[in-house]
C-alpha cells in the first residue's frame, strides 16, 4: 500500500465526520428557528389574549354605575 492511498483512507472518516457535523449544525439552526418562531406565535397569541381581556374589564367598568361626585368639602381637601 503506499503512502497516498494510506492517506486517502485516513481522510475519508474524518471527512465524514465534518460533514455529518455540518449537517447537524443545518439541522439545528433551522430547528432553532422554527422554535423560536412557534414561541414568538404562542408569546402572540397570549398577549393578544390578555389584552382582549383588559378591553373587556375597561369596557365592564365604563358601563358601570359612573363613581358618586365628590362632595365640595372633599374636593378642598384635596387642593
Amino acid at each position: 500500500m503506499s503512502v497516498a492511498a494510506l492517506s486517502v483512507s485516513a481522510v475519508t472518516p474524518l471527512a465524514q465526520l465534518v460533514h455529518r457535523a455540518e449537517r447537524r449544525f443545518d439541522r439545528w439552526s433551522v430547528e432553532s428557528q422554527l422554535r423560536a418562531r412557534r414561541n414568538a406565535m404562542v408569546a402572540s397569541t397570549e398577549l393578544a389574549q390578555r389584552r382582549a381581556e383588559r378591553r373587556e374589564v375597561e369596557e365592564f367598568l365604563a358601563h358601570r354605575d359612573p363613581a358618586p361626585a365628590p362632595r365640595a368639602n372633599e374636593t378642598r381637601a384635596s387642593r
